[in-house]
Formats: structure tokens, sequence, C-alpha cells
């Protein structure tokens, strides 16, 4: 299937076709997993693209991209979609080397406006003829990117089309001002009427004085502004379209050819429900957004086992230290379910602040509330904390400021791929001078870690994976918290021959290898690290003495814990013995599920006793060395 075989299909064809992308994708995420509900509520949107628009000589950008699935299925890929998000098969996001229709590797917001406005520039330097489309969702018009990059397109005055796809929602319910101006403009064919009616009324007036009339026409301009709200978009340098059905692809597609016939920037703002056609999903698309494996019939999950999520865990901590101390207040940006925190919300409404998809605002923001006397605790995504990076320098550490980070989905993601594994935290956070940068290797850790942090000053930083926890009970550490001595490493056991040093996510691999080890008569130590910054560089150089050494981390090797610890063996005389470590190696992991891709880059058992053993045949053979 081609958008090329859907071009000459009537309405009524199109139509047909939406009904058998909704049946293949609800199949599909029903095994696989992944982003149901903004996919469905695009169906029809996406039919109206590809047939209006001369694909892929035109260019469709996604924001996000977690709303791709129909346009994976009409590109070329129908036949392959049953290997979404499976390792080696199709991405879940857009993917240049998947198809010439996919324009932009996406999986963050708000850069599909700038990204499309830099593609009708260069099409203008190039005397190129083609037009060029930016999808974004109303959630990630909170993002400041997304005004930047509308704020320049209106300046430049190059014909481009934003599809403004307003579903009230990012993953959870949309928030802030730009939700409610959206709002307001989905309200506003209610006022057209009135404000037809009075602009009428004022050039029917007879003439009463030059004064009268400049009056009247600023009345007249500034009831444009109250009653036709599009104004906003106007203001910016677009000619404004909506609110449009985005189920109706007819009437999507009169608007998009009127688009491309003006030849300047265009907003298109159409209404979609998320979740469409599929009854679970839409009655919780929130719920639906990216859910697992689950029963297509009647929209049920199968039942879990086994220990807690780090997520809810986290939660849990934080509504335990709530209670306790008023001061304590949470903020995240658009992720309240996903970083734990609805049960937060619910108990301490009034000490949830959900900023939108605004990472950056939302750790300055964080920096004011600390300033003005609370204990913000700021829950966001490896990732998409990386977007904020110049604001926790410059706003928090700079400032010496009472902030805590808690860095949910570090290190290997799983299905969501190369823009989604949080495999660079510990590089970007430990080079912040007066940050402490710590890492749990279980549950009950986490709760004294976050406990440790809102009890001392500064900002300090805890990051922990994606998933279940190691299944260690917790509930006393919510009682009663411990603090833990700031830089102070944990020795779990003892050895003579080889030691493992490990971090958060890699300690518990750790254990299970020197179990390995020591019933092939190799002893075996494992230091649990904790700290990233400040090292407990008496324990890690102490280990490096006694015996070979292999530090781990689930992080990239550049800038990490190994090479903080390898920098650190360097700086130090002394009779050190061979030093290795296992790290993700620094480049962009593709996707699939944890466990498949923590083998495939040695982070589990197996591979860190078969590295202990290749280092201790080095240092027997005396070609050991420190790295």
């Amino acid at each position: 299937m081609s958008p090329r075989d859907l071009r000459g299909l009537s309405a009524g064809d199109l139509y047909d076709v939406a009904e058998e992308i909704r049946e293949r994708i609800i199949d599909t995420v029903s095994k696989t997993g992944g982003h149901l509900a903004s996919s469905l509520g695009v169906v029809e949107l996406t039919l109206a693209l590809h047939t209006s628009f001369d694909t892929p000589k035109d260019k469709i950008v996604w924001d996000v991209g977690h709303q791709c699935y129909a346009h994976k299925l009409i590109t070329g890929r129908y036949g392959r979609f049953h290997t979404l998000r499976t390792l080696g098969g199709l991405s879940g996001f857009p993917k240049r080397h998947e198809s010439p229709y996919d324009i932009y590797d996406t999986g963050h917001a708000a850069g599909s406006i700038s990204y499309a406005l830099g593609l009708a520039s260069a099409r203008d330097a190039r005397g190129e003829d083609y037009n060029v489309v930016a999808v974004i969702g109303d959630g990630s018009l909170s993002s400041g990117i997304a005004w930047e990059g509308l704020n320049n397109a209106g300046e430049l005055k190059t014909p481009l089309i934003v599809v403004v796809n307003d579903n009230s929602m990012s993953i959870s319910k949309s928030v802030g001002g730009m939700s409610y101006y959206l709002n307001t403009l989905r309200l506003a064919p209610a006022y057209r009427e009135a404000k037809a009616r009075f602009e009428k009324m004022v050039d029917q007036m007879p003439n009463v004085g030059h004064q009268a009339v400049s009056i009247l026409k600023r009345l007249k301009g500034g009831l444009k502004h109250f009653l036709f709200p599009e104004a906003w978009f106007e203001s910016f340098g677009f000619r404004y379209y909506g609110p449009i059905d985005g189920h109706d692809i007819e009437a999507m597609q009169t608007v998009f050819r009127q688009a491309i016939s003006l030849r300047e920037p265009v907003v298109v703002h159409v209404i979609t429900q998320k979740g469409r056609g599929y009854p679970p999903a839409m009655a919780d698309p929130e719920k639906f957004h990216g859910p697992g494996p689950f029963d297509p019939s009647t929209g049920e999950f199968p039942s879990k086992s086994g220990p807690p999520s780090w997520s809810k865990v986290f939660g849990e901590a934080m509504c335990a230290f709530a209670e306790r101390d008023p001061k304590v207040v949470a903020v995240t940006a658009a992720m309240t379910d996903g970083t734990g925190l609805s049960e937060f919300g619910r108990r301490y409404p009034e000490r949830l602040f959900d900023v939108g998809i605004a990472e950056s605002h939302a750790v300055t923001y964080a920096a004011g509330l600390a300033q003005g006397g609370l204990s913000p605790v700021v829950a966001i995504y490896s990732t998409f904390l990386q977007r904020a990076f110049d604001q926790i320098i410059e706003d928090v550490c700079l400032q010496g400021l009472k902030v805590v980070f808690a860095i949910d989905r570090a290190g290997i993601v799983g299905q969501d791929g190369e823009t989604h594994h949080g495999e660079f935290d510990l590089s970007y956070l430990r080079l912040i001078p007066g940050l402490t940068v710590m890492a749990p290797k279980d549950e009950r850790e986490l709760v004294n870690m976050l406990y440790t942090a809102l009890e001392a000053p500064g900002p300090w930083a805890i990051r922990y994976p994606r998933g279940s926890g190691q299944g260690v009970a917790y509930a006393d550490a919510l009682e009663n918290p411990s603090t833990l001595e700031t830089g102070r490493a944990e020795t779990l056991k003892e050895g003579t021959h080889i030691n493992l040093i490990a971090i958060g996510s890699m300690v518990y691999p750790a254990l299970e290898a020197s179990e390995v080890l020591e019933g092939e008569g190799i002893s075996c130590g494992v230091i649990n690290a904790r700290f990233l910054s400040p090292l407990d560089e008496t324990a890690i150089l102490g280990a490096c003495r006694v015996a070979p050494a292999v530090v781990l981390e689930e992080n990239v090797e550049r800038g990490g814990f190994s090479d903080a610890v390898t920098s650190l063996v360097s700086r130090h005389n002394g009779a050190f013995k061979g030093l290795d470590y296992i790290a993700l190696p620094c480049t962009f992991m593709e996707h699939g599920p944890q466990d498949q891709l923590r083998r495939m880059y040695g982070l589990n058992k197996t591979s860190i006793v078969d590295k202990a053993k290749e280092l201790l045949k080095k240092e027997s053979t005396g070609r050991g060395k420190v790295l």
C-alpha cells in the first residue's frame, strides 16, 4: 500500500481503508505493545495528508512520532508491521532509514516546526518546489521550541503548513495556558455569528465623526481578539484555518488544498479523538497511550505479579515524605502517571505541578520554588531531562539550590529505542559542580536516597531504571528511612581474586556473577558504589589495590562511572591491579526488549563472568592493565 494507491479513491473508500488500518494497529499493538491511542486518533488525518500532498516529494514532519503507525502502514510497511518495536523490526517512531516518507527521526516533542521550517528554507535556497507540513500535537505546543519555530516562521514568511492535532492530551491531559487557548478556539465558532453581526453594525453606522469612527475601529479590533481568538496565530504571521473535524477526510482535504494555494505560513487546527475507533482507548486514552500487550477483544491487560516498578516505589516514597514535611512538592513535565506521581497528585493536588511538555521550564520553575523555601522534587525521564541541561547548570547548581532530580527510565528503556534510552545521564550530570549524583541498587536504597536528598542542602540527582525493582522489601524504610553518608560506597562482598565495582542497576547482576565465580573457586568481591559524584575514592582505590577490578554501569562508557573510576585510578600512584569495565557503547542503541538489549551489550551475569575471567587471565600473564 502506498499513498499513490490511495489518491484515486473516493471518500467512502478511504473510510473503509481507515477501518482496516485501525484493525491492523489494534491487532499488532495488542501483541507488541506501543503507542495505541495517539495512532488511532490520527488515521483519517494521515489519509487526508497523504491524499492531499504529493508525498514523498512533499514532506510531512511528524512531531514526537508516536502517532505514526497509520503513516507507516500506508507507506510500504504494511507487510512488516507485525515486527513493530521488536529487535530488528520496525521502529515505533519515524526512521529515515526505513522509508523516504520518513523525514525526521523523532521521539521528543515540539521540534517539528523548527525542523520543517529548516526544510522549507533549504527548499527556497535551492530553488526547489515542494510543500512542507509539520504535524504537532496540542500538548507539544506547551514547549518553548514550538513557539520559537512559530516566531521564526512568521518572520520568514516562507510557505509552511503547521497542522495542530488537538486532542486535549499529550500523554496526560494537556495543561497550561496553551490548553486553555485551544479550548477557546474550539468554542470560537459559537462566537462567529455575534462577531459578524457586530462588524456589520460598525460598517453600516452613519458618519459620526473621525474620532468616533477611530474608537469604534479600535473596539472592533479588540473584539476580534476576544471573539475570534485565532488572531493569536495570525499575530505570528500565520493564516489560520479551523477548528476542523480531524475525522472528516473530505473537509481536511479541502482545507489542505486551500492551504497549499496560499503559498504562505498556514496553521490548520484539527480536532481529533485519541483512541478513536477502539472503545477501551477512547474511555481511557492515558492508559492506552503506550500500553504493553493486551487482549484486543476486551482491552484487558494480563495480570502482573512480581516486584513493583521503580516509578511506583518512588511515588510511594514521595507520598510518605510529603506527609512528614509540608515543604515537599513535586514537579513533572506531562508525565504525572509515568513518573509514579498520580497518587501524590490525588493526596496533595496543590503540591503537584505539572508544567506540560516544558522540561527546561520545569527545572527553572523548581529553582524558584526552592528559592522560595520549598523542597521541590523534579521527576522527569532521563532522556527528556537532557532538554534542560543548561537550566540544571545555571539555574539550580550554580545557585546551589535545594532541588532533587528524580530521573526515571535511566539506562536501556526498551522498545521505544534511540530517542528514549536514558544512556547519557551519568555522563552529563557527573561534570556539573555541586551536584550529588546517586543510583540505587534496589527499592529500599531508592527510598533512603530520596530521604537523604530531601534532608540535605544543595542539588541532588537520583537515577533509576525502567521496569520492576529487585523485590526488596521497603515498607520499613518508608516508615523509618535512613540517611546515607554522602559519597560513601557499600561493600557487599569481600574478594581476594577479583572485585566487581558496580553502580545502580548493575549491582544485582554483579552479585549474581560473583556467585557463579565463587562456585568456580574464584573469590569475588562486590562494591555498590551508590555515588557517582562524589566518588568513594578510598573504597574504589582500595579495591583496585587488592585485586583486579571490573567496573559496571548502565550508561555510555564515555564520561560515565567507568570513566570516573579509571580516571581516579590513573591519577594515583600505587600498585594497582588490572582494571576493565562493562558499559554501554557510545552509540545510539536500537529498539528492542530490555532483556535482549542487555544481553546484546553485555549487561548481564554471563557477560560479567566472562569479562572477569578474561581480566584474570590477562593479569596472570602480566597483560593486565589500568585502562
